[in-house]
């Protein structure tokens, strides 16, 4: 039996691409999302990858969405906590509002979600946790101060998870990545983009969603059995750690 893995954020975006990647290599996917059901009907419709609705904030939505997704596909086995929002602003104007928004989600919500599926998997003696942070989690950003500490925070979280799980046979590691080409980063200004953003990325491009999906792909797999702790930095050589 193909093994069940759960992708949150996974319809759209980076998340979509994750998704089918791991469709496409075998497993039953199951794509969570928080509120465009035009979107993820219309992913549904051409991927067949099943979507269910809620918010990774909220702990008891979590639980919850687990277990429907456990009743119709089996045991969550992997589990890629994709699902982030931004709020971006300086911080003398941040308001408390858009730092809780963004903790909420992207960290609280990284707990909301792993917390759940871990008894599971530790009573199966197997299992992936993989979280995507992002390059700003390792280097910081302007105008960021919340998504930074989210994401820096996602990297903690992992980093003693990794050392909880693994005599349980569960892997729990982050994916950095950096200027990604989705549709968010496409509406960037293409001047600001060719000419502030795409120079300071050593192979002189954006990566692609398909490549982080590929990432995410590998350390899902057996093959990746050895790997836990640890962060891939996915982002064109612009950031090393």
């Amino acid at each position: 039996m193909a093994r069940v893995a759960l992708v949150t954020g996974g319809s759209r975006g980076i998340g979509a691409a994750i998704s089918i990647a791991l469709k496409d290599a075998g497993y039953t996917v199951a794509a969570n999302y928080a509120g465009n059901d035009e979107a993820a009907a219309a992913f549904t419709r051409e991927t067949g990858i099943k979507t269910y609705k809620w918010s990774v904030a909220d702990y008891d939505a979590c639980v919850a969405g687990v277990k429907q997704v456990e009743a119709d596909l089996g045991p969550v086995e992997v589990l890629v906590n994709n699902a982030g929002i931004t709020r971006d602003a300086m911080f003398h104007k941040m308001t408390p509002q858009l730092w809780k928004e963004v903790i909420d989600t992207n960290l609280t919500g990284v707990f909301n979600m792993t917390h759940p599926v871990w008894g599971g998997m530790r009573d199966r003696k197997f299992g992936r946790i993989i979280t995507i942070s992002s390059i700003n989690g390792q280097k910081g950003q302007a105008g960021q101060a919340n998504y930074s500490a989210a994401k820096a925070g996602d990297i903690g979280f992992t980093k003693a998870l990794a050392q909880e799980g693994a005599r349980a046979g569960i892997t729990v590691n982050v994916i950095a990545p950096g200027y990604i080409g989705t549709e968010m980063v496409m509406a960037i200004d293409e001047k600001v983009l060719n000419e502030r953003i795409i120079p300071q990325i050593p192979v002189g491009r954006l990566g692609t969603p398909a490549e982080i999906g590929r990432c995410v792909v590998f350390l899902a797999s057996d093959d990746a059995g050895f790997i836990t702790g640890s962060t891939i930095s996915a982002n064109g050589g612009q950031y090393f750690s």
